[in-house]
């Protein structure tokens, strides 16, 4: 492989990256940690269904 195309790879996966970050950011900025939680108080403290369960070997993960 030329060198030109690593070069031109790595370039590529560290803007997209870069950018990746910035939106990141921005998004974060827009957010409000109060509005979030209002709403996730909204969901419900129910079990969660059968299909929708971690698998026991998972949640030792945490």
């Amino acid at each position: 492989m030329p060198v030109e195309r690593i070069v031109s790879l790595a370039l590529a996966q560290a803007l997209g990256a870069w950018r990746s970050e910035r939106t990141i950011t921005e998004r974060a900025t827009r957010g409000s940690r109060e509005e979030f939680l209002a709403v996730l108080a909204k969901a419900p403290d129910v079990e969660p269904e059968e299909y929708d369960r971690l698998p026991d070997d998972l949640k030792s993960a945490k």
